[in-house]
């Protein structure tokens, strides 16, 4: 059965409903908390606010990782600034996974990239390395052994459009140099992001989480299962994978007041995984 938005609200009004029906006992639903997948937050979701309130808003929507985008660890902070800033998430007891997106399209970009993660403590860069740069970048992530997660950014991006781009160009490469798919930019390009996690999932570090109202270059970001995206199915195909990385939502939308729509992301989200 495909699993939708619209059945899911059903089924949850119905049993809103029948708490008003005499004489029903109703039971707690056991929820599966055992499942795989571990949800984090891409902080450009907050990225009108300070690194002080993108860990506050990380805690309320109960998010133990995240991955931080420059405006909230700046990439031309000394050493000890950047470890500093990444201490002060880590000290609250959110897992600061990865940072990006960060784009490199120079040699002295990768070097700096991989500095700023080394003294961040990433476990992998979310990254666009022009193709050029592709064999320092491999002989970077031996040196400092840290994954690099390369994002696709669909309709009109030229350097990266799809996972396909992404995966053709690096699979000659040390497996550590991978993909962060984003699912959006994805379904926007006219792919499944379900078979292509299956396709490339031996290289799949990272993930961003969306949904989309359109194809192309017009399709807009807005809250989980308000889209045209089969949310459910991508859930469903990367747990039964066995996907180890983090699910990171990435909400575009509402800059100046994120939470709400945040909060709905997630909820729905979870709300699949306790029903699969």
């Amino acid at each position: 059965m495909k699993f939708t938005r619209k059945s899911f609200l059903k089924t949850i009004g119905a049993g809103v409903a029948s708490l008003s029906v005499p004489n029903i006992v109703l039971s707690s639903p056991k929820i599966k908390a055992d499942h795989n997948l571990k949800f984090g937050l891409a902080s450009y979701s907050f990225r009108k606010f300070s690194l002080e309130d993108t860990i506050k808003m990380t805690h309320q929507l109960n998010l133990k990782h995240i991955a931080l985008k420059s405006m909230h660890l700046p990439t031309k902070s000394s050493a000890d600034e950047i470890k500093a800033m990444a201490k002060k998430v880590r000290d609250v007891g959110i897992d600061l996974y990865g940072g990006g997106v960060i784009y490199m399209k120079s040699d002295k970009e990768v070097n700096n990239a991989f500095e700023y993660a080394k003294n961040a403590g990433f476990k992998v860069i979310i990254g666009v390395p022009n193709h050029e740069l592709l064999p320092l970048v491999d002989k970077k992530v031996k040196e400092y052994d840290i994954k690099v997660a390369i994002h696709n950014h669909g309709p009109g991006d030229k350097v990266y459009p799809s996972p396909d781009d992404v995966y053709e160009k690096v699979k000659a490469f040390d497996k550590r140099i991978g993909l962060c798919i984003d699912i959006g930019h994805t379904y926007r390009i006219g792919q499944d992001p379900a078979e292509k996690a299956k396709k490339y999932f031996d290289r799949l570090y990272d993930i961003h989480l969306k949904d989309v109202d359109g194809l192309g270059a017009n399709g807009k970001t807005l809250e989980l299962g308000r889209g045209i995206m089969d949310i459910p199915k991508f859930l469903r195909t990367i747990n039964k994978l066995n996907y180890q990385g983090i699910v990171s939502l990435e909400y575009e939308k509402d800059g100046d007041a994120p939470l709400p729509g945040a909060a709905e992301s997630i909820g729905y989200a979870r709300g699949i995984m306790a029903t699969i």
